[in-house]
């Protein structure tokens, strides 16, 4: 099993062996408005066994955070691969658990594949979506998957979401129950998951994310990731 469990002083970075940033702003596609830095004020060890990526708002006005990847580090084909995280509360906050083929530069995106493990809104509380992206069928509207209505307020506790991942298809769960899956006749298009895909973690702000559009984000906000795990199948 591979296993990222945070342990460290608090403001050291998280391992650089494995996790790099990936940096700036523009949107990111859909008028998000955090630029990611690799500032430690925006992703640092929590001295409390937590990796902390931090959305605050800089003297300038200027809304910053962090997006963490392991591309060209580590990547997975298949497996079950999960984290440990407590979401933010507020107005505007959208922390993801996510993964993108390692062919994204050669092919582009959305042939490449996505996979979303677990997305969050700060207003949607209860709620959590696994979907994934491909040729055909990408994006905010395009997307295949579901949400699930845990049934209580994400943001009040850890909670452990992951993808049970293998080549008959993909399966989301959430606090280890099942909640939807997906196979290859499932969606209208390619199927571009049976290859590997690197892990990434942030938090965005704002975005047209129906409901979690906002101007007036509440910040700063603390997305705090415990441990995030690969584990083969079968």
């Amino acid at each position: 099993m591979w296993v990222q469990d945070f342990e460290g002083p608090a403001g050291q970075p998280p391992d650089p062996q494995i996790w790099t940033h990936e940096l700036g702003g523009g949107g990111w596609g859909d008028r998000q408005l955090q630029v990611y830095t690799a500032d430690p004020g925006n992703a640092a060890l929590d001295g409390a066994g937590n990796l902390a990526i931090t959305a605050r708002r800089e003297t300038d006005g200027t809304v910053t955070s962090a997006r963490l990847t392991t591309r060209d580090r580590f990547a997975p084909t298949y497996g079950r691969v999960e984290a440990r995280l407590k979401v933010p509360d507020g107005r505007g906050t959208w922390p993801a658990f996510w993964m993108l083929g390692t062919d994204i530069g050669r092919v582009g995106w959305p042939a490449c594949g996505e996979i979303d493990v677990m997305e969050h809104v700060g207003s949607e509380p209860r709620r959590c979506h696994g979907t994934v992206h491909g040729p055909g069928y990408s994006g905010l509207a395009g997307g295949i998957g579901s949400p699930i209505d845990a049934g209580t307020d994400l943001t009040e506790d850890f909670h452990e979401y992951a993808v049970a991942w293998d080549r008959s298809g993909i399966t989301w769960l959430l606090d280890g129950c099942e909640h939807h899956r997906l196979t290859p006749p499932d969606v209208p298009g390619p199927w571009p998951f049976d290859h590997p895909f690197y892990l990434l973690v942030n938090l965005a702000i704002g975005g047209n994310w129906p409901g979690n559009d906002t101007d007036d984000p509440d910040l700063p906000a603390v997305l705090l990731v415990d441990r995030i795990s690969v584990e083969a199948c079968g």
